[in-house]
């Protein structure tokens, strides 16, 4: 971290400090800011200045901040850096009302929003001074349950390459500019304008018009099956609630347009609230077996031994992006094989001792019946060196069957500290053995052998992100038997049923002569169903062969795009 954020961050610390305005009844700890309306407009914008100073280059950065608007009607013109949450604590977006902005810009790179990463607006209501909203991000940066009143747009001048919307009303028109692809569900927007290599939109009401390949958009009418995202809310009786969203199929358009918000109301009594450096895995654990809940609190997390979910309908919820750091090579988090358990708003960082896995979903073998109140993940994110180093053979696996995956961005560091071909080391970034999942907004970057590799029956993913990794020395180094590279996305050939939607592969390569055969790898049979693929020459060397098996549609310095509509076998 440079001399001015530590400074800002050491000036805001001081402030927290010395500060009794924002005290409430459960210690959420010193970087979680709770607004109320009758507080002086000039102080709550100062604060927020303040954090934004801390965080608006903090790209690797420890400082982690939640800030929370109490109902109510607010001033304010905010922008939200790396590692923040915004969000309103109202039951419905409109409790919470912004008149401004909250916003994010890539001003720190020249309007280059590529690294814009995790961010978050929530449950909160905007209505921005000069009638258009700016979220210019990329990965892990999601807005979700907000009302726009105006436009919204999704960049800054210079590239981006989000990125995530759900359960969002925008009243006027959403302009995606350089975005290179976007992933829309569950919301209503009045028009949509522009495209580039993967949009889509499952779930949304008047979404663009225009058909795959000639336009990039991907269009699936309704959600088959989704539970919204966990919130944490002041109810009524002033007490603060986690709010748990019913599970629903085949859904269309936002929860919350007619006020009737469907779910249930947990109390803060019922969770263990953790805080960085304070609460040990061991606490955790504890905490968990004695039937609680588990609110993390911004901070990092030293990880040194698993923390176990073990019983049915567990919630654990992060805040301003909690990150969770593996120490001493461990699987930081393993959920057992049982039904309603919910993880949301975390960041699984990898540790310098090579872990097996960041999350493990269920045990090998899981066989359980969970489809009546399937495990539900949102956003989770993984990262595999970049703020130091870190090793991990696989981030994510899932066993149980049944689950539901909503926005992960999986990441092994392309930039920052300890990243090279022999120092990030990886092998796959996510594993699907159970049957029937369902996965939405899937992005998967830069890891060693496959990105994506499902063994589970009857799988489906709707839109699929990623870049093949960019450091490989030489060719030699990079081969999958006699096939040069590994695909991006893998479907086992034991598979019978599959479909996928909306896949997207990246290639820049650093090196020279290294070529990936193929992008998507998926036995020949009736049952496996791919729809709208893209693959992407970006820059560099090489290329990528085939975008499927061995269909010779290669992406390289003079063909940069490449597209199939549908494969299957007929």
């Amino acid at each position: 971290m440079d001399k001015n954020i530590s400074n800002a961050a050491e000036i805001l610390q001081n402030e927290v400090n010395n500060s009794n305005k924002l005290k409430d009844k459960y210690n959420f700890g010193e970087n979680v800011y709770i607004f109320d309306e009758s507080m002086p407009k000039a102080y709550i914008q100062d604060i927020c200045d303040k954090i934004f100073k801390t965080q608006e280059a903090n790209h690797f950065g420890e400082e982690r901040y939640a800030i929370f608007f109490k109902p109510g009607s607010y001033e304010i013109s905010m922008k939200v850096g790396f590692y923040t949450q915004v969000a309103g604590l109202g039951e419905k977006p409109y409790d919470v009302n912004v008149t401004g902005a909250v916003e994010v810009n890539a001003a720190w790179r020249d309007g280059n929003a590529l690294c814009n990463f995790w961010r978050t607006c929530e449950n909160i209501s905007i209505t921005p001074t000069d009638g258009v909203a700016k979220w210019a991000v990329s990965q892990a940066s999601p807005l979700r349950r907000v009302y726009i009143k105006g436009d919204l747009t999704l960049y800054d001048g210079g590239w981006s390459s989000g990125g995530f919307l759900a359960d969002s009303l925008i009243e006027g028109e959403i302009i995606s500019g350089t975005q290179q692809q976007w992933f829309s569900r569950n919301n209503e927007f009045k028009s949509w304008d522009g495209s580039s290599y993967n949009m889509f939109f499952v779930g949304d009401v008047n979404p663009p018009e225009g058909q795959w390949p000639e336009h990039p958009f991907t269009k699936i009418e309704s959600t088959p099956i989704m539970r919204e995202k966990p919130f944490l809310m002041i109810d009524d009786d002033g007490d603060y609630k986690v709010f748990v969203p019913e599970f629903k199929s085949e859904t269309k358009g936002i929860t919350w347009k007619d006020g009737k918000v469907l779910g249930k109301k947990v109390s803060l009594e019922n969770f263990y609230i953790a805080h960085p450096n304070k609460s040990s895995a061991r606490d955790i654990n504890y905490a968990l077996e004695q039937g609680k809940n588990i609110l993390f609190t911004p901070g990092i997390y030293h990880i040194d031994e698993t923390i176990e979910i073990k019983k049915k309908d567990t919630i654990i919820l992060g805040i301003g992006i909690a990150t969770l750091l593996a120490d001493k090579g461990s699987v930081t988090m393993s959920i057992d094989d049982v039904e309603g358990v919910i993880v949301s708003g975390l960041l699984f960082d990898a540790g310098v001792v090579e872990s097996p896995l960041l999350l493990e979903v269920g045990k090998e073998g899981a066989a359980n019946n969970n489809s009546s109140n399937p495990i539900v993940l949102s956003d989770l994110f993984f990262r595999v060196g970049g703020a130091d180093i870190g090793r991990a053979e696989v981030c994510l696996k899932i066993n149980s069957d049944y689950v539901i995956g909503d926005h992960f961005w999986v990441w092994r560091a392309d930039h920052g500290k300890g990243v090279s071909w022999d120092t990030n080391i990886t092998s796959n970034g996510v594993i699907v053995n159970g049957n029937d999942v369902t996965l939405y907004a899937l992005m998967v970057e830069h890891f060693h052998k496959y990105q994506t590799i499902w063994n589970g029956e009857r799988g489906k993913t709707y839109f699929y992100q990623s870049e093949i990794p960019y450091d490989a020395p030489n060719q030699d180094r990079w081969m999958n038997g006699k096939i040069k590279g590994y695909a991006s996305y893998k479907v086992s050939d034991k598979v019978n049923s599959h479909e996928a939607y909306g896949i997207g592969v990246y290639s820049y390569i650093i090196n020279q002569g290294i070529k990936l055969d193929r992008a998507i790898e998926v036995p020949d049979k009736k049952g496996v169903k791919i729809k709208n693929a893209v693959t992407i020459y970006l820059s560099g060397h090489g290329g990528i062969s085939n975008i499927i098996n061995e269909d010779h549609k290669a992406v390289n310095r003079i063909n940069r795009m490449s597209r199939c509509m549908e494969y299957s076998q007929k």
